[in-house]
């Protein structure tokens, strides 16, 4: 704890001794000159940025799946104590399992975020 108090401290001691750069005015001559271009641009970005969108929506779809995955640990736990006289500790444990695996598929694809909005796919096969 004592750490983290020092870290922090030591964030905004930082921050003080040491302020950003404060934002300084365009003047509205280059602005009108550099609209145009920037406009250009924003135009050639406009299906990268598209795909980048669907992309990280995707990957949203993805960690939402893996987050009601994540109800088989309480599931298998509930058969594996109340259910186990009934034979049902092997399903139990099964469900155990899947919720473990959801939960690193769920951190995976939380890390992999960014990657998404940058316009990349990447299939981790399906479950």
């Amino acid at each position: 704890m004592r750490r983290f108090i020092r870290i922090v401290f030591l964030s905004l001691a930082l921050l003080f001794v040491c302020p950003p750069e404060p934002a300084r005015a365009i003047d509205p001559v280059t602005l009108a000159i550099l609209a145009p271009i920037a406009l250009q641009l924003a135009e050639a970005a406009r299906p990268y940025v598209i795909r980048g969108l669907i992309n990280f929506g995707k990957g949203l779809l993805k960690v939402g799946v893996c987050m009601l995955q994540l109800s088989y640990i309480p599931f298998g736990l509930f058969k594996m104590t109340f259910l186990s006289g009934r034979g049902e500790f092997r399903s139990g444990l099964v469900y155990v399992f899947r919720g473990g695996i959801a939960f690193g598929k769920m951190f995976c694809h939380i890390l992999l975020l960014p990657v998404y909005l940058c316009g990349v796919q990447i299939n981790m096969g399906t479950a």
